[in-house]
């Protein structure tokens, strides 16, 4: 998750989230190189900083800095060399600290039980917040200046040319920004305005007591969150019937509370939505990188219209279970195993082999980069959960964060992560640090894109029908996962939205029966595709990106423009892959709706959505195929 002002992006609590979490399952000891092959599995910290010390010492010089900013008051309107003195200065202050953050990050994530690596993590994070207050006059005064007068200083001044785009953007939100003590008083507040989402951290993750339940194999399970995730997923129906009774049970006891928690968060960002003068909390998230509101009907309105599409994937799924009636438990398990393992050679090696589509200096680029010692590769203990890329650290490379156990999951997610992480160094590459931050709504096309061109590779390349299967539905379960539900998750955080707005409260009933609606209607329970029984409707109490003021939607947007542009250059070839590279490159430069339009991918046009779902039928197509073949 991104959020991006002018000048200083609020990264504190944001830089996680372009996360692909997934479960750490066997551990491994942490070795400079994996025994297999010449690639490194943990990553050097000392491209940041060579020690401790180190970091101690740009620590103190960066927050004297930040104490120094307001030399620039009052004064970013006297003068083009004024204005640009002020901009470069704050923006190195900026990159600087990011470079702090970004070393205290990585350590703490490695070892999270590492008192000293979270201290500092701390210390990093209360910097990024003093430097949002520190230059929360930038945006005022910028909006302040004469509109003759600015763009005589922009078109005069060499010096302001890397920071043309987020002037012009502040420009553009003029009427959003307050007074220059009211934008500190806004900024002072975000820790108040978190109370709600810190509050439902700390609850789901560390107090609501969580049951333990045995299964049909004998094994005790603590149902929390990790291990109803891994549970959900199990061959025995009556054992994924008992999860689900015993997982939803809980939060049902605790859906006012958390009914408090999720009304409180919402009610937070209608507050700030009103407070800068948009219609609505919607408008205000979109605001912010000028997506077009059309958008995100766009995406709503082809997902219902398409939706008998995921209904026909269900019903694939109830054939191949070989079951008469599917549950809202059935989502889960595969339904089709097979017993394949990858090193992290042959991953790297196959994903090599997989993205050639997209060009030699795609391919040059990956290939050069995987070989670094850039990853922290498999599970250790007290070592984060999940894999991410971790981009900020503009002088220095990406980092990347995994926790590979030699499954196809794995795979999977080895491509996505280095999929953001070329997007992050091919935009550094051809922008200045003042754009080369790219827009959450075009952070997932890279890594999805990987992804595709990875299932692509593997189906085409298949010993056989039942392998082939097994890919066939890996894709379309990822489909179901990524485009389809966090649609219905942007539905449903809009109408919880648009509920408040409009005079109404958000009880745990009224929650569970708006959020019942929408996932009846998805999951066709009125047709007799699936049933939905009414104890699974507290789900909305599970999902954390609620508390994400309007993010999911943007996974929903990003797979669908990776699937539209992966279908153009496997169909169009060259010039359809330079319009891919050329997002990349462009970082932050633009404004990302418009970077994707010049690509000639309309986000608000039906066509685009329209795309993925013409591949998941073809999809399953395939597989009808195959399983009629086997009859």
């Amino acid at each position: 998750m991104k959020r991006k002002n002018t000048l200083i992006y609020t990264l504190s609590i944001t830089l996680v989230f372009l996360a692909q979490q997934l479960a750490a399952q066997e551990v491994q000891p942490d070795t400079q190189k994996n025994a297999e092959n010449k690639t490194s599995t943990v990553w050097d910290l000392g491209d940041l900083y060579p020690d401790i010390a180190s970091w101690n010492s740009a620590r103190e010089e960066i927050a004297a800095r930040i104490n120094t900013l307001d030399q620039c008051k009052g004064k970013l309107g006297s003068s083009a060399d004024k204005l640009a003195e002020c901009m470069t200065l704050i923006n190195n202050t900026y990159k600087d600290l990011l470079h702090l953050y970004v070393y205290s990050f990585l350590a703490k994530d490695t070892d999270l039980g590492n008192s000293e690596n979270r201290e500092r993590a701390s210390v990093a994070q209360t910097l990024l917040t003093q430097l949002g207050e520190a230059t929360s006059y930038v945006d005022p005064e910028l909006v302040a200046i004469d509109e003759k007068k600015l763009n005589r200083f922009l078109k005069n001044s060499n010096a302001l040319k890397d920071y043309d785009f987020s002037i012009l953007n502040t420009r553009r939100q003029a009427k959003h920004i307050l007074s220059p003590k009211e934008e500190r008083i806004i900024a002072a507040s975000y820790d108040a305005l978190s109370t709600a989402s810190n509050v439902y951290e700390v609850l789901t993750n560390a107090e609501m007591p969580w049951p333990e339940i045995t299964l049909s194999n004998g094994e005790t399970v603590r149902l929390d969150a990790s291990g109803y995730g891994k549970s959900r997923t199990s061959e025995s129906r009556e054992d994924r019937r008992k999860v689900f009774k015993t997982f939803w049970e809980v939060f049902q006891n605790y859906r006012q509370t958390l009914a408090i928690t999720l009304e409180g968060q919402v009610k937070a960002d209608v507050l700030v939505a009103k407070l800068r003068g948009f219609d609505s909390s919607l408008q205000r998230a979109l605001d912010n990188d000028n997506i077009p509101e059309e958008v995100y009907r766009a995406l709503v309105n082809t997902v219902n219209d398409k939706i008998d599409s995921l209904h026909r994937l269900i019903s694939l799924r109830q054939r191949m279970l070989k079951i008469d009636e599917t549950e809202y438990f059935d989502i889960y398990p595969s339904v089709i195993s097979l017993d394949k393992s990858y090193t992290l050679e042959e991953t790297k090696e196959l994903t090599i082999k997989a993205l050639q589509p997209l060009g030699k200096e795609y391919i040059d680029t990956f290939t050069e980069a995987v070989n670094k010692n850039w990853m922290h590769v498999y599970p250790s203990p007290g070592k984060r959960s999940g894999a991410y890329v971790m981009g900020a650290a503009y002088d220095t490379h990406p980092y990347v964060l995994l926790n590979f156990d030699n499954t196809l999951e794995s795979v999977s997610t080895y491509a996505h992560e280095w999929g953001h992480a070329m997007h992050s160094l091919m935009s550094n590459e051809h922008q200045p640090f003042s754009k080369a931050d790219y827009a959450t709504f075009i952070a997932e096309i890279a890594s999805t894109a990987n992804e595709v061109l990875l299932f692509d590779y593997l189906r085409k390349n298949a010993k056989n029908d039942q392998e082939r299967l097994y890919y066939l539905f890996k894709e379309l379960s990822q489909i179901r996962g990524t485009f389809f539900r966090q649609t219905q998750f942007a539905e449903f955080e809009l109408a919880i939205h648009e509920q408040v707005e409009n005079g109404g409260a958000l009880s745990g009933d009224k929650l569970n029966s708006m959020y019942s609606d929408i996932l009846k209607r998805y999951y066709g329970h009125d047709k007799g595709i699936m049933n939905i029984d009414e104890l699974y409707t507290v789900e909305w109490a599970y999902i954390p990106h609620f508390y994400r003021n309007f993010y999911v939607y943007q996974y929903a947007t990003s797979i669908s423009a990776a699937y539209f542009l992966t279908d153009k250059i496997l169909s169009e070839g060259e010039p359809a892959q330079e319009n891919f590279l050329n997002i990349l490159r462009a970082g932050g430069s633009d404004y990302p709706y418009q970077i994707l339009l010049d690509a000639g991918v309309d986000m608000a046009s039906p066509e685009v959505y329209e795309a993925i779902i013409k591949r998941m039928n073809r999809l399953m197509d395939e597989v009808e195929t195959i399983l009629d073949k086997q009859r």
